[in-house]
């Protein structure tokens, strides 16, 4: 059935198991669903505006970001149009292009770009590699010293992948937080895969910045939102007005993320304030699915124990079969879905990531018979 020419309607949510890592997490909520559709023609969360979104009463987006910042143990949050936007306004706001910033290797690439666009120098702080691709805190100390010895100064900022988005690895980010403090370098940690789907707290965690995801991580759906908390020190930097247009923020332009998206963002808050508390579940789940997996020859990357619902897979087991199957590379998405499943991308048999965030007991007993009747049928 087609919404109109051209565009079916979406069934992966109602009449599938999906584990893309993209979207377990960002499943708009019942709630986000009826709040897109009241407020999904243009401006219309604009209907009581008095000049700046964040600070609006009526929806309670103000109040809404006042409890971010709670829940996020920092001082103000605003919103963005996506975590790579928060990224940027920070490097905005407080680098000047030529200026060092220190990043990891296993950052989405939105991090670089936001880097590049700044105009800024960007050292990377290597991982182990295959297989585990480890990022050591320690190595962030190494590399403020590298900085030092090449520009004669610390750099203006230090940026940590919380949790990346392709092993799913968790980085200790209080033993980086506090390298950060040692050596008074600012500390932005992008929660893209973080926040939204398990608890943190940047106060805790020493972190200066915090970049988050709607779409991703807190079950506020396709539309792009995102959100940026501070600490009080720096909110006069980062979240400085125009000078002409008082109330307008300028590292956001003003207004940022101006329709739905909003809407289901707070609509769904509720329920991520709730879900967090299931964490060491959603751990739980993770850690059997590998296990199951790799009994029948897969491989998991990344580090050891997992800690998070993210998980990278090599499968030269699937790979082989897709050798002589006869829909080639696209067998395993076929046979998933025939069973079922869907979100490993079309034509991938030999690496593929997946996500089991939010899945019941059943779900996960599912997805692993899926994967092992696949294999005991074509190996």
């Amino acid at each position: 059935m087609n919404v109109t020419p051209g565009i079916e309607l979406r069934d992966r949510e109602e009449d599938y198991l999906n584990i893309n890592p993209l979207q377990t997490a960002g499943r708009a909520t019942l709630e986000a669903r009826k709040a897109v559709l009241s407020y999904v023609d243009g401006y219309s969360i604009c209907d009581w505006c008095k000049g700046a979104l964040c600070e609006m009463e009526k929806p309670p987006v103000k109040k809404f970001l006042d409890d971010v910042s709670v829940f996020l143990g920092m001082d103000a949050s605003i919103l963005t149009d996506g975590a790579r936007e928060a990224k940027y306004a920070v490097l905005h706001a407080i680098t000047s292009p030529g200026d060092a910033v220190v990043v990891d290797e296993n950052k989405h690439y939105t991090t670089y770009v936001a880097c590049e666009r700044a105009g800024v120098r960007i050292y990377e702080v290597a991982s182990s590699g295959h297989p585990e691709y480890k990022i050591n805190p320690e190595d962030y100390a190494k590399v403020f010293e590298q900085v030092k010895a090449e520009t004669g100064g610390l750099p203006k900022l230090a940026i940590l992948t919380h949790v990346d988005g392709s092993y799913g690895n968790m980085v200790d980010a209080k033993a980086v937080g506090k390298i950060c403090r040692d050596y008074k370098v600012p500390f932005l940690m992008n929660c893209a895969y973080s926040s939204g789907r398990m608890p943190v707290n940047g106060k805790e965690l020493l972190a200066d910045f915090i970049s988050s995801s709607g779409h991703k991580s807190w079950a506020s759906g396709g539309g792009n939102v995102g959100l940026l908390s501070i600490s009080e020190s720096w909110k006069e930097k980062v979240f400085k007005l125009s000078g002409k247009y008082k109330v307008k923020p300028l590292e956001i332009l003003g207004c940022s993320s101006r329709g739905s998206s909003t809407l289901a963002l707070m609509a769904s808050f509720p329920h991520v304030k709730e879900r967090i508390k299931n964490w060491d579940k959603e751990v739980e789940n993770a850690r059997h699915v590998v296990s199951e997996l790799e009994k029948i020859g897969l491989v998991n990357l990344g580090t050891k124990p997992r800690q998070h619902d993210v998980n990278f897979f090599e499968s030269e087991v699937l790979y082989k079969i897709s050798q002589t199957h006869k829909d080639k590379n696209f067998f395993l998405y076929n046979e998933l879905k025939k069973r079922g499943v869907v979100g490993i991308k079309a034509g991938l048999t030999k690496n593929f990531k997946m996500s089991t965030y939010g899945k019941t007991n059943e779900q996960i007993k599912h997805l692993v018979w899926s994967f092992t009747d696949i294999v005991e049928k074509f190996r």
